[in-house]
């Protein structure tokens, strides 16, 4: 018993061991059990409440994501629609617009 005296917590398990020391182990190894499951649980639960959260918001964000789509869709489509009309001109009349303004902002600066 060398190990007891050096301060070793460890104590070896009597040779010949009652009915009540067998009971009381298996009644405190029963209460240690019992306090895991009770943790697991209450893990489980909190897990199951995240993942309930989680997939509302990623409802949420499906929900936008189809809505925005949606709006997309129907804008490429008017731009489409409108590229596909014979209304070249209007991005002629609109170059030259350009051109007149920048060649009024030219004059105004230079004769200033």
């Amino acid at each position: 018993m060398r190990r007891a005296r050096d301060g070793y917590p460890y104590q070896p398990i009597p040779r010949a061991p009652t009915d009540d020391v067998l009971e009381h182990e298996n009644e405190r190894m029963a209460g240690e059990l019992g306090d895991k499951i009770s943790t697991l649980k209450h893990m489980s639960i909190e897990i199951g409440n995240e993942v309930r959260y989680q997939d509302k918001i990623l409802r949420g964000l499906d929900d936008d994501v189809d809505r925005s789509s949606g709006f997309l869709g129907k804008t490429m489509g008017r731009v489409l629609k409108l590229g596909k009309g014979n209304h070249n001109y209007y991005i002629v009349y609109l170059f030259l617009f350009s051109i007149f303004v920048f060649f009024l902002l030219y004059v105004v600066l230079k004769f200033r």
